[in-house]
């Protein structure tokens, strides 16, 4: 892998990772097109999201330090016996909320080596299905009610939908950001509080995650990518990603999801299509071009 591969799939991590067109889709299909598929291609997917993880935390540092604040008073409580669920606290119903969306996480855990194989593999059906399913997701939302709920209104109800949605979000084609962010407008959420829930919600999910994959790296079972190479890539990544969180921002605010939905549509058709032609002829278009 080299430089321009890591430029290359920084910025489709930067701008995929949080416009909500699945950044795991596209880039297996960039490692498929490009002969890159497999554990290496799958390590370096999961290194890029440091870069993206880095840009959550800049774009949303006063939430998020709010939040961390608010994390060690309600220790502060636990130890007096004073820490309770109901609350009129904004940003402790937030956290609320937000270790209640964590809890479907727990169960697809035993699925993470099934996901994997379905981003690593030979095959790009199942990206395809995936992207028709993002689609269906976005064009639904766009067609709701536009919602209030902020941290004081928001129900358990809610955030357990919202986490759902990230729980299967890790299946190659399915936005992780267009899906919670989908389902939470669908649940009622406003539009910016949406965004910011679906964004600081991911940041637990893609940091365990990457501590899973040092894992494997440090025990030897897993291989990467050159460390020059790795720190171009999460470097672009970044930089692209503060400016996909900008553009998302606007577009949930000024009702511009249907466009994604319509983009998802035809690349998972166009997906769905060469990948059940690769099937029948058995070898993969890379293969064709390069055997």
């Amino acid at each position: 892998m080299t430089i321009f591969d890591a430029i290359l799939q920084g910025i489709i991590q930067g701008l995929t990772e949080f416009l909500p067109v699945s950044s795991s889709g596209h880039l297996s299909l960039v490692q498929h097109f490009t002969g890159q598929g497999g554990e290496v291609g799958g390590s370096f997917s999961i290194m890029l999201h440091f870069g993206t993880l880095v840009a959550v935390m800049i774009a949303f540092w006063p939430t998020i330090r709010d939040l961390i604040l608010e994390a060690f008073r309600m220790i502060g409580d636990l130890f007096r016996g004073k820490l309770r669920f109901k609350t009129d606290n904004p940003r402790r119903r937030m956290i609320w909320m937000l270790l209640l969306a964590l809890v479907p996480l727990f169960a697809v855990l035993p699925l993470k080596d099934f996901y994997s194989s379905l981003a690593e593999d030979d095959s790009i059906i199942a990206e395809g299905i995936c992207f028709l399913l993002t689609s269906v997701l976005l064009l639904l939302s766009d067609r709701v009610v536009k919602g209030k709920k902020g941290p004081r209104t928001m129900k358990a109800r809610d955030a357990v939908a919202v986490g759902v949605a990230q729980a299967i979000a890790p299946l190659p084609g399915v936005s992780r950001s267009g899906s919670t962010i989908c389902t939470g407008l669908v649940m009622g959420l406003g539009r910016e509080f949406a965004v910011a829930f679906s964004f600081i919600l991911g940041i637990p999910a893609v940091l365990g995650a990457n501590i899973l994959e040092f894992k494997d790296v440090l025990e030897g079972t897993a291989q990467t990518a050159p460390l020059p190479v790795l720190l171009v890539g999460m470097a672009v990544s970044l930089v692209v990603g503060l400016l996909a969180i900008w553009m998302v921002r606007v577009l949930v605010n000024n009702d511009r999801f249907r466009y994604f939905g319509y983009y998802t549509l035809v690349l998972g058709i166009a997906t769905l299509g060469i990948g059940i032609f690769e099937q029948a002829r058995g070898v993969t278009i890379f293969q064709m071009i390069h055997g």
